[in-house]
């Protein structure tokens, strides 16, 4: 929204006060889906490690995710300045895959966007999309979908392997 961007000299002062203002609002108007707080704690009473992996900027996804998700331990934002480039590149993935010592083929990506699905992809991973988020399931589908979950239930089965 800055005229030329990262070029113009008032870029990093905009993205400074955006930020400050962002972290007092972040929680309006925000709150899980239905079933998701469950559906986390079905996953991590199986054992399963997790991770949120978001575009948003460190500080602010480190926030909500300790807020509305604190059973979850690991959270990653957006880190560019320290070489992490944001998804749909890996980086962050392969950041969280380091924090818990495992590899791409011991995880699965779950997300509702084209980018879920790349950002899946260049990792080397395989990949839910859930239906109920910001894409629909025929946007997902053009955009290379093949797993789809359409509630937290359906998601819990899929990565529990029950029928």
């Amino acid at each position: 929204m800055v005229p030329g961007g990262k070029d113009n000299p008032d870029f990093e002062p905009c993205l400074a006060d955006f930020r400050r203002e962002y972290a007092k609002i972040a929680q309006n108007k925000t709150c899980p889906y239905a079933g998701i707080p469950e559906l986390l704690e079905h996953l991590a009473a199986a054992g399963l490690q997790m991770a949120v992996v978001s575009n948003k900027f460190h500080g602010a996804v480190v926030d909500l995710v300790r807020h509305y998700f604190p059973i979850i331990p690991v959270a990653a934002g957006e880190r560019e300045a320290e070489g992490i480039r944001k998804k749909p590149a890996p980086d962050t993935v392969l950041w969280v895959m380091q924090q818990f010592g495992v590899t791409a083929e011991e995880c699965v990506y779950i997300g509702d966007s084209d980018v879920d699905i790349a950002t899946a992809k260049n990792a080397s991973m395989d990949c839910i999309s859930v239906t109920w988020g910001f894409r629909d399931r025929a946007f997902l589908a053009a955009h290379g979908a093949s797993v789809y979950a359409d509630t937290p239930a359906e998601l819990e089965a899929l990565l529990l392997q029950k029928d």
